[in-house]
């Protein structure tokens, strides 16, 4: 095979991703004239890495796979918490219309949803106005990029960097200068005043500090070169060139503020995490990550039928019937209560006594698309509003 090693739009449409089971079960159910009215619904009965939460997200994919699709979904909004054992998505309709997405629709929402939670852990990491870029992409298939950029920023990055990734945000791709740069024009301060010379004098003028010398004298020499300028030094020191890289960056911070260079930011990249992160916040102004969110462990979702031609059931290990999941408007604490009220819903949190919002809600119906169409800089804007809320109830907001 030739070209790039990648599934077409028109080949996941067609029910071609998937797992060669499914397409034997349709030829079965299609030779014995059975088919059903169910529900499957998407479930993650545990979390990576430990986590307590998790972002949902994928869903505009998902929406789009099933456009048209004689089905019914509910889901949980892009950006929302969830826990485990709550359903994030449901469908809804003849098995054989949607038994064979089974295997793209996960793919869609199991890595989406683990970047945008490894994105939303940073964001919580740096705190509120620390800038957050996603800088992973060159880690990962250059196919799937503007996906995971994507849910990078709805998870709270401030930015992207590739140029596709922003075009599909509607926002301007955001980046420095490589080291490709310096070396090539020979000199770190010779190299930041071309770039200053040459581009739009909207793009912030932030200088990589890093590739020949002392990062110390190099930030003062850059700052002294460009002064009012410049808007910011980055830090890309390899590793095993680092030391204490706290002390590092202290270093260069004292010796800017000493000479009167206070507004000039500090911004650092290469292998950073959430670790990282909280350790030098006192002496950084922004974050480059990496890899740490475009390789992001995966949630580990699984589609699961809990109800059949109206009759509540499931397999082993599961539970049936369709759900809806309660949150407080509060404390956050969520019940997970039976769709079909055999059993009335609680009218009030059980444990504060503050009103309860559902958390999934209707996106298909009868194979059109009926859920709010929120663009990414909107949906970001409500995660963040969530993770404030969760930050302040876990008292988690950095110094």
């Amino acid at each position: 095979m030739t070209g790039f090693h990648i599934a077409t739009p028109d080949e996941i449409k067609a029910g071609r991703v998937t797992d060669v089971y499914f397409q034997r079960t349709a030829a079965i159910l299609d030779a014995k004239g059975i088919d059903a009215y169910v529900r499957a619904e998407f479930v993650a009965k545990s979390l990576p890495d430990e986590w307590e939460w998790a972002l949902f997200a994928g869903l505009a994919e998902v929406t789009h796979l099933l456009d048209g699709i004689e089905v019914n979904v509910r889901a949980m909004e892009e950006g929302a918490a969830f826990r485990p054992l709550e359903p994030v998505l449901e469908i809804e309709g003849s098995y054989r219309e949607f038994g064979i997405y089974e295997t793209a629709v996960l793919g869609l929402i199991c890595q989406a949803s683990g970047i945008a939670t490894r994105a939303a852990r940073c964001r919580l990491a740096a705190g509120p106005d620390r800038k957050l870029i996603s800088f992973g992409a060159r880690r990962m298939h250059p196919a799937i990029v503007p996906m995971i950029e994507r849910a990078a920023f709805l998870g709270g990055c401030d930015g992207v960097a590739v140029v596709a990734s922003a075009e599909l945000l509607g926002t301007d791709p955001v980046g420095t200068i490589p080291h490709a740069l310096v070396l090539l024009i020979g000199d770190t301060v010779r190299a930041t005043e071309a770039f200053n010379e040459v581009i739009d004098k909207k793009v912030p003028r932030i200088s990589l500090i890093d590739t020949f010398e002392d990062e110390k004298f190099a930030a003062l020499e850059v700052a002294e070169a460009l002064g009012s300028d410049l808007s910011a030094l980055r830090l890309d020191t390899p590793t095993s060139r680092r030391g204490d890289f706290y002390d590092l960056i202290s270093e260069v911070r004292w010796e800017l503020d000493l000479r009167g260079y206070e507004e000039i930011d500090i911004f650092v990249s290469g292998g950073i995490d959430e670790a990282a992160i909280r350790e030098l916040n006192s002496v950084v102004d922004g974050y480059g990550v990496g890899s740490h969110i475009s390789a992001a462990p995966i949630v580990d979702f699984s589609m699961d039928i809990v109800e059949i031609d109206g009759e509540a059931i499931a397999k082993r290990g599961k539970w049936s019937g369709a759900k809806q999941v309660l949150r407080c408007v509060d404390c956050l604490e969520d019940d997970i209560v039976p769709l079909h009220r055999s059993v009335d819903w609680p009218e009030r949190c059980t444990a504060c006594g503050a009103d309860l919002e559902p958390l999934l809600m209707p996106w298909i119906k009868g194979g059109q698309q009926v859920g709010p169409h929120l663009d990414p800089s909107e949906i970001r804007a409500r995660t963040l509003q969530r993770l404030e809320r969760f930050a302040n109830d876990l008292e988690i907001w950095p110094e």
